[in-house]
């Protein structure tokens, strides 16, 4: 199968483009992100864009939507080229963006973050019974029971994943990009999405959809376009969309055993949890144990506090009562500093806000976590080993990156990610703790990701990981933890495993409870 050009597609379909990009081209530090791209959508279609990371997809539509502008190129709509430069000025065109990562004011409530900018104002003054009223019209859209005047910092993530979307539906769009929108969203709220994109697709709306999951771009797209490198790889129509052909266009090379393990022992345990509780579920104590070389996946609905557990785990979040043992020492005061030093590491599942310091380079990044360990004389950081870590690590985690002072938030986000851990594993640690680790990561880097599970596991680090996504739950974990509402309700051997399985104990049942 050959897949068609841009031009060649809409020439074949004899379908007038909505909105066009020509030849565009832009570039960061020298780096070139995009390289003579072309695309062009139709009115009232779902048209998805995919690739590996650093392929320039979010730089692409960043572009569109006025946050960045090309260096070369043009953008023409209803055939005229524009020139769009700021995202009031995209607004105008009718062109939202849905960023991948969230971007909502935490500080204030659901309702003033939808109307943020656009307030509707009463005898000059902000009409807060309106906003209250149209919020939950727009919430009701994408599922949400949701009060306007719940502040956002105090949601969950998949829920202000979804106050996101909500936020851009509220703008009279014609053409709506969705850049990874159900990265952090349960099952029912994607189904609810999903609802929402056929409902705006029949009411002549373009939907621009990029999305690292396949199985949601073969549900819901109408045509495809493909990025590698920073440049067009092919495009596909509705009849030439499969996950093959896909996968064959990102990457260029077989990822047959994409989710591939190898068998091997299981040792002592080495992170052992007792009647751990924590404030968020105080009603119920959480024993666990990861054995040396194993991996276990934490499993669950969102808000079923998997999240919750790692960060008390690490010492992140205050614990009420229990404690946390490492290879059979208790780690006496339950912190930061202290799970450190007794081997644990943890990867957070928002990279920016938690996991990074986006101005700051890969090398000082990936120190951070040593900077106590590696000083000189109690007093002078050790540059030797801090650069020697760091070029490990962009070795060994494949780091894409002219060199190890590049500014993390010019590198993609399956890149940023391997920062992430990179860091940690600079540390040789006993335990891995992972919340989400492949959140926002094309195919490719999962791929990466997964094998470096498999070589911590193999070498007997204890791995213990959050995932939302089943089939990654399914096939990387030896033995499977599901809670509900905070609390453990099973344990499923590899055996055992299925998703009617997961699901039944993870929506609360404990009919199907069994112990590892």
């Amino acid at each position: 199968m050959t897949a068609l050009t841009a031009e060649d597609e809409l020439t074949a379909e004899d379908e007038t483009p909505l909105l066009e990009v020509r030849h565009l081209t832009k570039r960061y530090a020298g780096v070139a992100a995009l390289r003579d791209v072309s695309l062009a959508v139709t009115k009232g279609e779902v048209h998805a864009v995919i690739g590996e990371n650093g392929a320039g997809k979010s730089t692409l539509m960043k572009i569109l939507a006025g946050v960045q502008s090309q260096d070369d190129g043009e953008i023409v709509m209803d055939g005229q080229t524009i020139t769009i430069g700021s995202v009031e000025r995209a607004l105008q065109y009718g062109i939202a963006l849905i960023h991948q990562e969230l971007n909502l004011a935490d500080n204030l409530d659901v309702g003033a973050n939808i109307f943020l900018g656009r307030e509707p104002r009463r005898f000059g003054l902000i009409d807060f019974a309106k906003i209250a009223k149209e919020s939950r019209c727009y919430l009701d859209m994408v599922g949400l029971d949701l009060d306007p005047t719940t502040i956002v910092s105090s949601l969950p993530v998949g829920v202000q994943q979804m106050v996101e979307i909500a936020k851009a539906l509220s703008v009279d769009a014609r053409v709506l990009i969705m850049d990874e929108p159900t990265s952090s969203l349960s099952r029912h709220e994607t189904d609810a999405l999903f609802r929402v994109i056929e409902s705006l697709r029949s009411q002549g709306v373009t939907i621009i959809y990029i999305s690292h999951r396949l199985g949601e771009i073969d549900q819901i797209a109408d045509r495809v376009s493909v990025l590698r490198d920073g440049e067009n790889a092919g495009h596909l129509t509705r009849d030439q969309i499969s996950h093959d052909a896909m996968v064959e266009l990102m990457v260029g090379r077989d990822i047959s055993q994409f989710y591939a393990r190898t068998e091997h022992p299981i040792g002592q345990g080495v992170l052992k949890v007792e009647q751990l509780r924590t404030e968020a579920w105080p009603q119920h104590s959480i024993n666990l144990e990861v054995g040396a070389g194993e991996m276990v996946g934490l499993a669950g609905l969102v808000g079923a506090g998997r999240t919750e557990l790692l960060r008390a785990i690490f010492g992140i979040d205050r614990t009420i009562a229990g404690r946390v043992e490492v290879d059979g020492q208790p780690i006496s005061t339950l912190n930061a500093r202290h799970a450190i030093e007794a081997g644990l590491a943890m990867v957070p599942e928002d990279r920016k806000q938690q996991g990074l310091i986006l101005e700051m380079g890969i090398r000082a990044n990936i120190g951070l976590p040593g900077l106590e360990r590696n000083r000189i004389a109690g007093m002078f950081l050790n540059r030797t080993q801090q650069r020697s870590d760091s070029d490990r690590m962009i070795r060994e985690m494949r780091i894409k990156a002219p060199n190890d002072a590049q500014e993390v938030q010019y590198l993609s986000g399956g890149n940023q990610q391997k920062v992430v851990i990179g860091k940690w594993l600079s540390m040789n640690p006993r335990v891995l703790l992972l919340d989400e680790p492949t959140r926002g990561v094309d195919i490719g880097a999962k791929q990466e990701i997964y094998r470096l599970m498999e070589e911590l596991a193999e070498q007997g680090v204890a791995v213990l990981f959050v995932s939302s996504e089943m089939e990654e739950v399914l096939s990387m974990s030896d033995r499977v933890i599901v809670m509900h509402e905070g609390q453990i309700t099973g344990q499923l051997n590899r055996s055992q495993l299925s998703e009617e399985a997961v699901m039944q104990l993870a929506t609360g049942s404990r009919n199907l409870t069994r112990e590892a």
